[in-house]
């Protein structure tokens, strides 16, 4: 199954056009190599809640999209909302999926207990966020990777008997 896929990138300098989205690219190819799915939707925003907000809602809603994936805001700098504005948007919290991302990545740096990622579900689309950097967003992406067919054939409802996905 193709799933459909959009990528949201929270970044002031990106949305200014003075920094390369290097950690959507390394999203990009993870979803298309990986997981065999196909990008419906990709953009920029700055990292501002009501933008951000309105770009997941419309990601989930207009684009239907089964998973979107954020990257950038998740720190713990002032301006760092892409979490909050998650949670003002989604239905309910997949806080799995954070815990394994995190877990993932502090066995590579001790940093990874600073970010504020969540997850959830909007909808039938399930909501990630990622960090900013490419290594961070490899690092996460590839601790859940191999879960996410299955929590969204769970999420979409695109599988009359999830059970025999079960291991």
């Amino acid at each position: 199954m193709q799933w459909k896929v959009a990528l949201l990138t929270a970044s002031d300098k990106g949305a200014r056009g003075e920094r390369e989205d290097t950690s959507a690219q390394v999203i990009r190819e993870l979803v298309e190599e990986e997981l065999g799915g196909e990008i419906v939707d990709y953009r920029i925003v700055p990292d501002e809640q009501d933008e951000i907000m309105a770009a997941l809602i419309e990601m989930t809603e207009y684009y239907q999209a089964d998973l979107v994936l954020t990257t950038g805001g998740t720190g713990l700098a002032p301006r760092d909302i892409t979490p909050d504005a998650t949670l003002k948007v989604i239905d309910r919290e997949v806080p799995g999926l954070a815990e394994a991302m995190r877990i993932g990545a502090l066995q590579r740096t001790r940093r990874a207990m600073l970010t504020r990622g969540v997850c959830g579900i909007r909808g039938n689309s399930l909501i990630v966020n990622l960090p900013g950097s490419p290594k961070g967003v490899h690092e996460s992406l590839i601790a859940i990777l191999d879960q996410l067919p299955h929590a969204l054939a769970i999420i979409s409802g695109k599988y009359n008997n999830v059970s025999e996905f079960n291991d």
